[in-house]
Order: structure tokens, then sequence, then C-alpha cells
């Protein structure tokens, strides 16, 4: 399959709605923790698959703003991994081999200062990289990004730099989390569950849906390679 996949193009931009960590844990008679801990490890080698094929940015859900909501245990086991694994990935030699850029989306403020300094590290370690993208989305919420954005362009208008007549989908681009990449071209979510859950609503208006049963710990490369495979068979309109 891999053959297959590499002889026809392939998206440019995936995104993906990493779910299921609890549930393999529950399965497999592990912790919640444990199973985030091996939804972290399946991440990278996620990095690895895109790099494999030449899929140049990767948008990945790791925590939305309703997460912050879990039981307190919960949430601090995950903030201590997203402090340690930002360190860990502005040092990751891939990162520095492959020139990939790190990028987190969402309301960082939201995030305990340590995880803050961890993100800006790791940012900063990668800001001059342009070979690939690497999105992590933290504390993000879709309906929030366009309601910061609505503001924005609003502010804009009220101070005499945009006119009600100027405001267009580009406009509306160009003030959310995203305004640096592409639309994705294909969005895929694991664990069985067929919806969005607040995950770049403006951006997927017309991306591909691809849905797995398999939870995402689980997530293997034929996995991956049929979720691409079914992307290069589906005949994009764009409405047209």
């Amino acid at each position: 399959m891999l053959k297959e996949v590499q002889e026809a193009p392939v998206p440019k931009h995936v995104a993906i709605i990493m779910d299921g960590n609890r549930r393999f844990a529950r399965e497999f008679g592990l912790r919640p923790e444990e199973g985030h801990a091996k939804g972290k490890d399946k991440l990278e080698e996620v990095m690895e698959w895109c790099l494999e094929l030449g899929i140049r940015i990767l948008t990945v859900y790791a925590f939305s703003t309703e997460n912050l909501n879990r039981e307190r245990e919960e949430v601090d086991y995950l903030m201590h991994m997203f402090e340690e694994n930002f360190y860990k990935l502005g040092d990751d030699e891939r990162i520095h081999k492959h020139g990939i850029r790190l990028t987190v989306l969402g309301q960082r403020e939201l995030l305990p200062e340590r995880v803050q300094k961890a993100i800006e590290y790791a940012e900063a370690r990668s800001a001059g990289y342009s070979s690939y993208y690497y999105n992590i989305a933290i504390a993000y919420g879709s309906r929030q990004e366009i309601i910061k954005a609505i503001k924005g362009i609003a502010l804009e208008v009220k101070e005499g730099r945009l006119s009600l007549e100027d405001i267009d989908e580009d406009t509306v681009s160009k003030y959310l989390y995203t305004a640096d990449f592409p639309d994705p071209d294909l969005m895929l979510r694991t664990s069985g569950e067929e919806r969005i859950s607040n995950f770049l609503l403006w951006q997927m208006a017309y991306s591909e849906l691809y849905f797995t049963d398999v939870y995402w710990p689980g997530f293997r490369h034929v996995d991956f390679l049929r979720a691409i495979r079914s992307y290069q068979l589906r005949q994009r309109r764009f409405g047209k």
C-alpha cells in the first residue's frame, strides 16, 4: 500500500483529531495517564509517517478548551506532559534535520505559565524553518477562534482601517490562528466518533473527512495509509 500511496499526489495539509486515549487505556486495563502517554508516542510516529510521504503540514487536536474541565489529576498530568514534551520537541534532532516549524494554536493564556514557556521555547527553536509545519492545537476551540477573529475585524472597522465592503473570506482567514497555512485537505478522526468537535470549523469547509474505529494509541501505519489512499481516490469538487 505504501508504494500505491507514494505513486499518487498526497494531501499538503492533514488535520487529525486524536481521539480515544482514555478508552484505549480502559480496554487494556491501564490508567488514563498511560493512555495519554501512549497517545503522545503515537503522535511522534505519525510525524514520521508524514515526513515519509512528504506531507508538509500536520495539524493535530491535542487539548480542547472543554478538556480543561476534566478531573484535576488528569489535567495536571497532561500539563506536565505538555511542558516536558515541548522542551523535548525544541531540541529534537528531527525538527532541525527536516526543517520543521512548530506552532501552537489556541488560547495559550489559559495554560499554566510553565507550559507557556515550554511552548515559547519550542516555537523559538524552530521559528526559522519552512520545509514542514507541525501545528498543535492546545486549549483550542474553533468557535472561540472565530469569535476572536470577529472581534479583531470589528476593531479594524471601528478604527477605520477596514471597511465593511472589504470583508470577505480571505479577510476572516487572516484573523484565524491558521492564517499562515492553507486549509486542511484531509481531516481524519480516530476512535469511531464521527463529529468535528469544535475543531477548525471554518478551515474544514471543503476538507475531505475520514473516520476510523481505531483508538488513537492503536492507530497503525496501515491505518494512516488507508486514510491517505481514501483521500487519493476521491474527486474534490470544492462545491462546483
